[in-house]
């Protein structure tokens, strides 16, 4: 099996090796840069499994890096933040991060952590399935793809996971906590704050494709995907 790549966009140089010594004696290909244009350019060519994010880097800070990177690809982001407010943190994993980590971290656990990220794509492997087909939209699980009769939509891989469990259990309502099992499973880092970041992204992007709302918020309880089946 290829030796996972992990890119590391950070600006201090202290900091570039601890993360590089502890990832390469986990078995990782480490490559590190102190820019987000180039990072960006590096990811394009690279191809890496995973981004390791500093927030505040010179130039193209990591949001607008974050961005760009997610309307080209999915790779797994992990942003690393000096920022201690929600917001700051929310707003990462709005933009498409896939978790964070706030500074000062253990480097202990941020291996933990791009080792559980990773894991998500490996568990995730499971026999095809029939496309789910419902009034509004199609899901193909296989293909990991979602469109409307009219369109594609387009949905990172964590955002598409939390829609096709909630689809597979259309009608009924899922808590958060059964969404995070579905989705990150026991290698779950964070609050249930996550999931409704995630739901809410979801809901905007079929809402702005179909003009319907497929996903219903249920007061205390959870989320339930309401579209009717074809």
């Amino acid at each position: 099996m290829a030796m996972p790549v992990i890119l590391v966009v950070e600006d201090e140089s202290s900091i570039q090796n601890v993360i590089r010594t502890y990832l390469e004696s986990e078995n990782f290909r480490v490559v590190c840069v102190d820019n987000g244009s180039k990072a960006l350019t590096l990811a394009r060519d690279l191809k890496p499994d995973l981004v390791i994010l500093d927030l505040m880097l010179p130039g193209i800070d990591g949001m607008e890096v974050t961005a760009r990177l997610r309307q080209e690809s999915d790779v797994y982001i992990l942003i690393l933040t000096a920022r201690t407010e929600e917001t700051d943190r929310v707003a990462g994993l709005r933009l498409g991060a896939d978790d964070y980590l706030t500074k000062p971290f253990s480097p202990r656990e941020l291996v933990a952590r791009v080792q559980a990220i990773l894991r998500r794509r490996r568990s995730s492997s499971e026999p095809a399935i029939n496309t789910l087909r419902f009034e509004h939209l199609s899901i193909d699980p296989d293909r990991h793809e979602v469109w409307t009769p009219e369109q594609p939509i387009e949905l990172t891989t964590t955002e598409f996971k939390v829609l096709l469990e909630l689809a597979r259990h259309a009608g009924r309502v899922l808590t958060r906590e059964q969404l995070i099992d579905l989705v990150w499973g026991m290698d779950f880092y964070g609050t249930d704050r996550v999931v409704d970041v995630y739901v809410g992204q979801v809901r905007r992007k079929l809402e702005q494709a179909t003009g319907e709302s497929l996903i219903q918020s249920v007061r205390g309880v959870g989320y339930k995907f309401v579209a009717a089946r074809r």
